[in-house]
C-alpha cells in the first residue's frame, strides 16, 4: 500500500486541473475522512519506540528503499511488544519491549537529523549511522541517549563544531566520528567520559591546538585524530596516557618537537605522526616504550642523528622515519630489532655504510633505505635471513657487487639498485628468483654478460639495465619473458649482438629501449607487436631496411631509429599507425619520397628525416611546417615547407596566354586573403598579441589552423554559453563542436623554444588517468594549452560527497596509476608540481582525471628560475620514488577525507 499518497491525496487533484463534478467532490472528501480514520486506527496500534523510529524514517532520505521495511502495521500491538523490533537494523530486548541497539550502518541514507525523537530512546546502548550520506550538524539530541556505550557516526558529511555536552554520556565506551566534516575546536569536555576507550575524530577539518586536557582520559586506548587541521605544539600532557595502545594525530600542521613525554605511555603500541611537520631531533625516550611496535615519523622535518636507545623497543616491526632531514649512520644497535619487517630511511641525509646486523635480521622483509648519502658495498649476506620482499637503496653512493643471497627466500619482488657505484656482473642467482617482478639496476657500472635467464623469471615485468657497461648481446631468451612490459638496456656501448627475432611477439611489452649499445645486424619482422608504444633503437649499426610489417604495431606511440645505417623507403605502413606520434629516422640512409599518407595522420607531432637521402616534396601539412627546418635538413633533393619551394610549384601557369590569366587570378586572390587576413587581424587578434600565431596539434585534435582556434574564443554563442573557469582558464567550442579546456600562460619570446619543447612532451603523455594535452596555440607573447573538457567538476567541489569505500579506493587508485606514470614510464620524469584536489576532474563517466601535470615546471621554466640541477632531482628522486603510491594513498586522508 502507498502509505505516501494517502499521506498527501490532493496530489492528484492539482494534476488533473478540472473543475470537479459533486459527486467527485463527495469522493473525494469520502476518501479524506477514510485516510484519516485510517491513519488514527494506525496511530493506536503502534507504540512509542515504533512512533518514534517511523517519525526518524521521514527525515531521511532513502533513494535505494533500505528501509522499506519499516512499515507501520494496521493491527493491534499484542501483549505490548514493539512492532519495530522486527525491521531491519533495529535491535530489541529479549521481550522485544526496549529498544538497545539501532544499526543503519551502509544504508546509503541522506539527509539531516534533527534528534529530536532520541529522547523516547532512554534504554539504548549502540546507535551506528556510519557508512552514509548524512549532513547537517549533529543533533544535540543525541545526548539524551544517557546510557549509550558505541556511538559511530563514521563516513558521513556532519559539519559545524562539535556540539558540547558530550560529557553526560557518562557509559560511552566507543565514540567513532572518523571522515566527516566537523569544523573548529576539537570538544574539550571528551576527557570526562571515564569509560571511553576508543576514540577517532579523524578526516575533519578540526583546527586550533590539541588539548591539554586529552592527557586525562582515565580509560583511553586507541585515539586518531589525524588528517584535520590542527596546529600548535603537541602537548606534553598526552605522555599520561598510560592505557592507550594506538595513537595517530599525524597529517596535520604542528610546530615544535615532538615531546620527549611521550616516551612514557607505557602500554603504546602503535604511534603514528607522519606528516606532522615536527622538528628537532627525535627523543631518545622513545626507546621506553618496550610495547611498541609501529613507529611512523615519516614526512615531517626531523634532524640530527637517530638515537641509540630505540633498539630498546625490542617489539618493534615497522620504522618509517622516512622524509625527513636526519643525519648520521644507521646505528649498529639497530642489528636488535629481531622482529623488524619495515625499515625505512630513505629521502634522508645519513651517511655512512649499513651495518652487517641489519642483513641478519630475521624477519626483515622490506628495506627502504634510498636517496641518502650511504657509501660502501651492501652487506655480503643481505637476503640470508629469506624473507626479503622488497630492496631500494637507489641514489646512494654504494660499490662492489650484488649479494649472492639478495634472492635466497624466493620471495624478492622488488630489487631497485640504480645510481650507485655498484660493478661486477649480474649475479647468476638472480635468475633464480622466480618471485622477481622489477628490477631497477640503471645508472651503475655493472660489466660483462647480461646473465639473466629470462625463462626461469616468470613474473618480472619491468627491467632496466641502462647506463652501465654491460657486453655479450641482449639474452636471446629474453623473448621467454611473458610478462615483460618495459625493457631498457639502453647507454650500454659495448653491449653489440643483435635485436633477438621474437622480441616483438612478447604480448604485454610497452617499452623497448637499446639505444647506444653498438647492436648491429637487420631490424626484426613486427609480428603480434599489439601492445608496443614506445621502440628506441637509435645511435647503433643497425642496416637493412624498416619492415612493412611495423602495420601490425597499432599500438605505436614513438620510434626512434635515429644515427644507423638503415636504408630504403620509409614505409607508407608508418603512417597507417592510429596512435604514432614521433618518428626519428635522421642520420641514416633512406631515399625515396615521404609517404604522402602522412598528411592524414592526425597523431603525427614530429617526422625527424634530416640527414638521408629522402627527395621529392615534403607533404603540404601544417603540422609539417611546424616540425621546422631540422627535421628535413641534410637532404638536398628533398624541397617544401619549411624546406626551399619545390620548383615545379610554378608549372601549373602553363602556356604564355592562359599563365598571365592564372597569375592575375592569383595576385587578385592573394590580395582578397592579405585584406581578410587584415581584418580578422585588427579585429580579432589586436588584444592578444603583435605577434604571428602558430598552432600545434598533438593525437586527438584535428589539424585546426591558429586562426581557426583564436576565432572560437570570440564566437558570440560559445561567450554566451560557457562561463569562464577563472581569469587564465576557460572553455571554447571549435569549429568542429569539441569543446575543449584552455589554460593560458604569458611567456617570454626568449624561453619560447624551451618552453615549447617541454610542452609537447607533455602533448605527448598519454595515459587513461590523465588529462589530455590536444595542443597549443602560441605566438611570441602567450601560449593556450587545449586541453581535453571534462564536464563533471573536479574533486575539490565533490569533497563533501559521501562515498563508499570501493568508490574511494578506485579513486585513489586511479590517482596512483597517473602518478605513476608520470614519474616510472616518462623519461625524463614529469612531476607533477601542483597535485591537489582541485587538479583531479572527472570525465563524463565520473573517472578520475590528473589535469595541469608538469604546469608548475613550466611556469618555473618561464620565471627563469635554473632548472638543471632540478632535472637531475626529477629524474633521480621524483621519478625513483617507488613508494609514493602508499605514502600518497596515506597522507591523502586529510584533505581528501579517506
Amino acid at each position: 500500500m502507498h502509505f505516501d499518497r494517502f499521506l498527501n491525496p490532493t496530489r492528484t487533484c492539482f494534476y488533473c486541473g478540472v473543475i470537479r463534478a459533486p459527486m467527485e467532490v463527495f469522493r473525494y472528501l469520502f476518501f479524506n475522512v477514510l485516510v484519516f480514520f485510517l491513519l488514527c486506527v494506525a496511530a493506536s496500534a503502534t507504540d512509542r519506540y515504533t512512533e518514534a523510529l517511523f517519525t526518524l524514517k521521514s527525515e531521511f532520505l532513502d533513494d535505494f528503499g533500505s528501509l522499506s521495511d519499516w512499515i507501520i502495521p494496521y493491527k493491534q500491538n499484542p501483549s505490548g511488544k514493539i512492532h519495530g523490533c522486527s525491521w531491519s537494523g533495529i535491535k530489541c530486548d529479549k521481550n522485544s519491549t526496549i529498544v538497545i541497539g539501532i544499526n543503519l550502518s551502509m544504508k546509503k541514507l541522506g539527509g539531516a537529523i534533527s534528534g529530536e525523537q532520541f529522547h523516547v530512546f532512554k534504554e539504548l546502548v549502540d546507535l551506528n549511522l556510519s557508512h552514509n550520506y548524512f549532513s547537517g550538524k549533529l543533533p544535540i539530541g543525541i545526548f539524551n541517549l544517557t546510557n549509550l556505550r558505541s556511538l559511530d557516526i563514521s563516513r558521513n558529511n556532519f559539519s559545524g563544531h562539535f556540539p558540547v555536552g558530550i560529557s553526560v554520556l557518562e557509559n560511552l565506551v566507543v565514540l567513532d566520528a572518523f571522515s566527516n566534516s566537523f569544523s573548529g575546536s576539537l570538544p574539550v569536555d571528551l576527557p570526562e567520559l571515564e569509560h571511553l576507550k576508543f576514540l577517532n575524530l579523524a578526516g575533519s577539518y578540526f583546527n586550533g591546538s590539541i588539548p591539554s586536557e586529552y592527557g586525562s582520559f582515565k580509560s583511553l586506548e586507541f585515539i586518531h585524530l589525524a588528517g584535520n587541521f590542527l596546529t600548535g605544539n603537541i602537548p606534553p600532557e598526552l605522555g599520561k596516557l598510560k592505557t592507550v595502545t594506538h595513537m595517530e594525530i599525524g597529517y596535520n600542521n604542528y610546530h615544535g618537537r615532538l615531546p620527549w613525554e611521550l616516551g612514557n605511555m607505557s602500554s603504546l603500541q602503535y604511534l603514528d605522526i607522519a606528516g606532522g611537520y615536527l622538528s628537532g631531533s627525535i627523543p631518545k625516550e622513545l626507546g621506553n616504550l618496550t610495547k611498541l611496535e609501529s613507529l611512523f615519523l615519516f614526512r615531517n622535518q626531523f634532524s640530527g642523528f637517530l638515537p641509540d636507545e630505540l633498539s630498546q623497543i625490542s617489539s618493534l616491526v615497522s620504522l618509517d622515519l622516512s622524509d625527513n632531514h636526519i643525519s648520521g649512520p644507521i646505528p649498529e644497535s639497530f642489528s636488535e630489532f629481531k622482529n623488524l619487517k619495515l625499515l625505512s630511511l630513505m629521502y634522508n641525509e645519513m651517511s655512512g655504510s649499513v651495518p652487517m646486523g641489519i642483513a641478519e635480521l630475521p624477519s626483515l622483509e622490506t628495506l627502504f633505505i634510498w636517496n641518502n648519502q650511504f657509501s660502501g658495498p651492501l652487506p655480503s649476506n643481505l637476503g640470508s635471513n629469506r624473507r626479503l620482499k622488497w630492496v631500494d637503496v637507489s641514489t646512494n653512493k654504494f660499490v662492489g657487487d650484488i649479494p649472492v643471497d639478495i634472492c635466497l627466500g624466493g620471495v624478492l619482488f622488488k630489487l631497485i639498485l640504480f645510481s650507485n657505484k655498484f660493478s661486477g656482473g649480474v649475479s647468476p642467482s638472480l635468475s633464480n628468483c622466480s618471485s622477481l617482478v622489477r628490477l631497477r639496476l640503471e645508472d651503475n657500472s655493472f660489466s660483462g654478460d647480461i646473465s639473466l635467464k629470462f625463462s626461469r623469471l616468470p613474473r618480472i615485468s619491468y627491467v632496466d639495465l641502462s647506463r652501465n657497461k654491460f657486453s655479450g648481446g641482449i639474452p636471446l631468451d629474453i623473448s621467454k619473458g611473458f610478462d615483460l612490459q618495459y625493457v631498457n638496456i639502453s647507454h650500454n656501448p659495448e653491449l653489440g649482438g643483435v635485436v633477438p627475432t621474437e622480441i616483438w611477439t612478447l604480448p604485454l611489452l610497452q617499452n623497448f629501449s637499446a639505444s647506444d649499445c653498438g647492436i648491429r645486424g637487420s631490424l626484426p619482422k613486427f609480428h603480434l607487436c599489439k601492445s608496443i608504444s614506445t621502440i628506441e633503437l637509435s645511435d647503433n649499426n643497425l642496416s637493412g631496411d624498416v619492415p612493412e610489417s611495423v602495420v601490425s604495431c597499432q599500438a605505436l606511440v614513438r620510434m626512434d631509429l635515429s644515427f644507423n645505417n638503415l636504408s630504403g623507403r620509409i614505409p607508407e605502413e608508418l603512417a597507417r599507425l592510429p596512435s604514432i606520434s614521433i618518428i626519428d629516422l635522421s642520420h641514416n640512409g633512406f631515399n625515396g619520397s615521404i609517404p604522402d599518407k602522412f598528411r592524414d595522420s592526425l597523431s603525427l607531432v614530429l617526422l625527424n628525416v634530416s640527414s638521408n637521402d629522402i627527395s621529392g616534396s615534403i607533404p603540404e601539412n601544417d603540422v609539417f611546417r611546424l616540425m621546422g627546418r631540422s627535421a628535413f635538413a641534410g637532404n638536398p633533393k628533398l624541397c617544401g615547407a619549411p624546406l626551399r619551394p619545390c620548383s615545379g610549384s610554378l608549372a601549373m601557369l602553363g602556356s604564355k596566354g592562359t599563365g598571365k590569366l592564372i597569375l592575375v587570378l592569383i595576385l587578385c586572390a592573394g590580395l582578397a586573403i592579405i585584406t581578410t587576413i587584415s581584418i580578422a587581424w585588427i579585429f580579432i587578434f589586436r588584444r592578444r598579441s603583435k605577434g604571428k600565431w602558430k598552432m600545434v596539434s598533438f593525437s586527438g585534435l584535428p589539424p585546426f589552423t591558429a586562426n581557426d582556434i583564436l576565432r572560437s574564443f570570440d564566437a558570440t554563442e560559445s561567450k554566451e554559453a560557457i562561463l569562464p573557469l577563472s581569469a587564465s582558464i576557460f572553455k571554447a567550442v571549435l569549429p568542429t563542436g569539441i569543446t575543449v579546456s584552455i589554460k593560458k600562460i604569458d611567456w617570454e619570446a626568449k624561453r619560447m623554444r624551451t618552453m615549447s619543447d617541454f610542452i609537447t612532451r607533455l602533448g605527448s603523455t598519454r595515459h587513461e588517468n590523465l588529462v589530455r594535452l590536444l595542443g597549443f596555440c602560441y605566438n611570441k607573447q602567450m601560449v593556450y594549452l587545449l586541453y581535453d573538457y571534462f564536464p563533471n567538476g573536479n574533486l575539490a567541489e565533490k569533497i563533501a560527497i559521501t562515498r563508499e569505500w570501493s568508490t574511494k579506493l578506485n579513486l585513489v587508485i586511479a590517482i596512483a596509476r597517473g602518478l605513476h606514470f608520470l614519474h616510472h614510464d616518462c623519461y625524463p620524469a614529469i612531476p607533477h608540481g601542483d597535485l591537489r584536489s582541485s587538479n583531479v576532474i572527472f570525465d563524463e563517466n565520473m573517472e578520475p582525471h590528473l589535469a595541469e601535470f608538469g604546469l608548475r615546471f613550466l611556469q618555473q621554466i618561464n620565471e627563469g628560475i635554473c632548472i638543471c640541477s632540478r632535472l637531475v632531482q626529477v629524474n633521480s628522486i621524483v621519478q625513483r620514488r617507488r613508494s609514493c603510491g602508499w605514502m600518497f594513498v596515506v597522507s591523502g586522508r586529510s584533505s581528501w577525507k579517506f
